[in-house]
């Protein structure tokens, strides 16, 4: 099978559904993450917000990052393995985002940053030297990329799904782990450092702070 392949496949998927949203505002509204919606019977929503975004710099954010990371993931794991963590991280990060927010029926987001989240922080366990913009160290990027989602959900300023970078960090996390048990021995560092901002965001919500 061909190298990547399913890499553009999933960046075709997300510019192509994203700009029939850019132009289309019944299509959008139909197929973001509605939390109404959703407990409605409408759980397709739970799926297609994963290829929804609120504009083109956020599509081309998630994207640009996605086309970073993911060579990282199928070049060490394979193809299907790829696909597997991308759309188990995009389904638990809605599943998050329904635990946080599943009483509030006007919730709404869009976003493939779970999937995206989920592949950063596959990569990153498999491969602890990454390097982001050529000096920030991999698993820094990962802390940083999630206390920012923290600030996104207490703030609430987007349409952005934040919640769901946390569902998908933990989908990424948890999967890597399982598929290559042994990187708990051979990366303590870098599996115990990671770990940080998911124990972080249930100490608050445990706490009450989000």
């Amino acid at each position: 099978m061909i190298e990547g392949i399913f890499l553009w496949a999933i960046i075709a998927a997300n510019v192509i559904v994203s700009y029939i949203g850019f132009k289309d505002q019944y299509f959008y509204r139909k197929y973001l993450f509605h939390v109404g919606s959703i407990r409605a019977g409408e759980q397709v929503r739970m799926v297609t917000s994963g290829f929804l975004h609120a504009d083109e710099m956020h599509l081309a954010f998630n994207m640009i990052t996605l086309y970073f990371f993911a060579p990282y993931v199928y070049g060490e794991l394979g193809n299907f393995s790829f696909l597997i963590i991308y759309f188990a991280s995009l389904i638990f990060g809605s599943l998050l985002t329904m635990l946080f927010h599943g009483n509030e029926y006007s919730y709404s987001a869009v976003g493939a940053s779970g999937a995206v989240t989920g592949i950063i922080y596959s990569a990153i366990l498999l491969e602890p030297r990454i390097a982001i913009y050529g000096f920030i160290p991999g698993y820094l990027f990962g802390i940083m990329y999630l206390l920012y989602s923290i600030y996104g959900m207490k703030s609430r300023t987007d349409n952005i799904g934040h919640t769901a970078h946390f569902g998908g960090a933990i989908g990424g996390y948890a999967i890597t782990i399982i598929k290559q048990p042994e990187l708990l021995q051979e990366s303590t560092f870098t599996v115990v450092v990671l770990a940080i901002p998911i124990v972080i965001l249930f100490v608050m919500a445990k706490t009450g702070k989000l």
